[in-house]
């Protein structure tokens, strides 16, 4: 157990300032309480799967996969998969925004050229 001491400390850490940097309030309040309870159970499996890295494989064969991190490479795919997802439905909607917003702004200043005759 001690000889893993040093990357059980930089996971931990990493999970603990990714956690903070992801609790940044946006969003309507219903979002931001999913979003968090969702992000707090996943830095708790995470930490629990640095400190305890034998319950990981015990689950794993549980389910049918070889390996411990066979599994977290599965679940960090389906994880990474709806990031993606979500972050190209975020930008679909900010580009409508976008569009709707220069649409007001373009009827509301019209600019004609200028006639030279």
């Amino acid at each position: 157990m001690f000889d893993q001491i040093i990357i059980k400390v930089l996971l931990i850490g990493a999970f603990v300032i990714f956690g903070l940097i992801l609790l940044r309030p946006g969003g309507s309040a219903r979002t931001q309480a999913i979003r968090t309870i969702t992000l707090l159970l996943l830095l708790a499996g995470g930490v629990y799967a640095v400190l305890f890295p034998g319950v990981i494989d015990d689950l794993a064969h549980t389910v049918g996969v070889g390996r411990g991190t066979d599994l977290l490479l599965y679940a960090f795919l389906i994880v990474f998969v709806a990031n993606a997802l979500s972050t190209v439905r975020k930008r679909r909607a900010q580009d409508a925004q976008i569009t709707q917003l220069a649409r007001q702004i373009a009827v509301r200043n019209p600019e004609f050229p200028e006639k030279n005759d």
